[in-house]
């Protein structure tokens, strides 16, 4: 039986200007994964980790940590947009609505701009508008990233399944 390729990411040639793409999964935030995240980057606001403090607040519980909120909306579309590249900046990083533990996080990227590297021949730019949407349609996120992305013909290859040996 003949083997299949599974999804490999957009290459360069890939992305066109307009394109949108939804990430087929969302991602629920809990406590734990806020607590853990906040302490681990050592982040002091107790708004993200004291209840007692949070709800004397406006928002009268924890917020989720917006770096976590980054991370988590960022990694949602890694198979999509930056699976062959690597980031080369973020600009214009917006937090309209808060996420708090319990809401599912989905995310969808709009391609900008895409133009050939000049100093990487291998290699191509592209510009993304990347929003962050929580399960009742809110935005909780978006922003502005580029990525650097390799074009297929030039891509590094990897042989990550291992070949399987047969029993003698």
């Amino acid at each position: 039986m003949p083997i299949k390729p599974g999804w490999e990411g957009r290459y360069f040639e890939d992305f066109e200007i307009g394109d949108i793409y939804r990430c087929r999964l969302g991602r629920t935030v809990t406590e734990a994964d806020n607590i853990s995240f906040t302490l681990l980057t050592n982040n002091t606001n107790q708004i993200h980790f004291n209840n007692d403090y949070a709800r004397r607040t406006e928002f009268g519980q924890c917020l989720i940590n917006s770096i976590l909120t980054l991370a988590i909306v960022t990694g949602l579309g890694v198979a999509d947009v930056s699976e062959n590249g690597f980031a080369l900046g973020w600009e214009s990083i917006q937090l309209p609505n808060p996420v708090f533990a319990g809401d599912t996080l989905y995310s969808e990227s709009e391609v900008l701009e895409k133009r050939e590297s000049k100093s990487r021949p291998k290699q191509g730019i592209v510009k993304v508008r990347t929003r962050g949407v929580q399960q009742e349609g809110k935005i909780v996120i978006e922003y502005v990233r580029t990525i650097m992305v390799w074009k297929r013909a030039f891509a590094p290859r990897l042989a990550l399944f291992p070949e399987t040996k047969e029993k003698t």
